[in-house]
């Protein structure tokens, strides 16, 4: 937590070293809190633009971006951090530390909020809105339209879909009106955790899944990540069995706006067909 007694030297910190604006008009130091916020701005902008991303963007577990983290400053969120560098934008995630988002807003630091797109059309839209933002749309619509054209090459769908229901840590599922619902629709697929649980985020337990019998099971988890008592439904015997019926899918493929929704549709409109076989 950020000291009251630091704010004062912070805001001095950040008039002695106020950033110069760039002869493009351009942010030119740019610093990024959030993974999803990471991806899209080390795709976007040219690294010298960018002056920091999170620590998290480096880890390929959970990033897509990990090699183009590499020699980029990392950061964990601390207004500590971030003054200093001078950034002239700071693209945050909803919840990302408020405390940090507050304070930066407070000193008079431009700061560009993400939310979590639950649709892919909303997830087109904050593409162009970081490409704009940082002075890159033709980069963005560039990103926006391979993603159209890698979902409008998938399959088409069968007349009778095959049900599938996303088994996420805890049990949680996607829902209705989710941005995995409409994946798993694009990829020819019909989402029956839609038909049992009201939320986007739904959860269901063992025996509702067992019970539903879905033509396909997508684990939405790391196959490397560190053991966690939340992963334990994943690997329940009940569901073992059922291994040439399901599919693991890493959450940082469908997790964030970017290329990999598109790479989601592909591999599950893939398990869908060796499903019908």
């Amino acid at each position: 937590m950020l000291k009251p007694r630091l704010v004062p030297f912070l805001a001095a910190a950040l008039l002695l070293a106020a950033p110069v604006a760039a002869e493009t008009g351009k942010p030119a130091r740019i610093v990024s809190l959030n993974l999803c916020a990471d991806e899209l701005l080390l795709r976007l902008a040219d690294r010298g633009r960018v002056a920091s991303v999170t620590w998290l963007a480096r880890d390929p577990r959970g990033s897509n971006v990990a090699d183009l983290a590499r020699g980029v400053p990392v950061n964990r969120g601390l207004a500590e951090e971030i003054v200093p560098l001078r950034p002239d934008l700071v693209i945050v995630g909803a919840f990302t530390t408020r405390t940090t988002t507050a304070l930066l807003r407070r000193l008079g630091i431009p700061v560009l909020e993400l939310g979590a797109p639950e649709s892919l059309d909303a997830a087109y839209a904050q593409i162009r809105e970081v490409a704009g933002r940082i002075g890159e749309p033709e980069r963005g619509e560039d990103m926006v339209r391979g993603m159209q054209a890698a979902f409008a090459g998938l399959p088409p769908a069968p007349r009778h879909r095959p049900t599938a229901i996303v088994l996420r840590p805890n049990g949680f599922t996607a829902g209705r009106g989710s941005l995995a619902d409409e994946i798993l629709a694009r990829a020819g697929l019909d989402n029956l955790a839609a038909r049992l649980t009201p939320d986007r985020m739904g959860q269901l337990t063992l025996e509702e899944i067992v019970t539903a019998q879905p033509d396909l099971l997508v684990i939405n988890a790391s196959s490397d990540g560190p053991p966690s008592l939340a992963d334990e439904l994943l690997h329940h015997p009940a569901l073992a069995g059922r291994a040439g019926h399901s599919v693991a899918l890493p959450t940082r493929l469908w997790a964030c706006a970017g290329p990999e929704l598109a790479e989601a549709g592909r591999r599950l409109a893939a398990a869908r067909q060796a499903v019908a076989q």
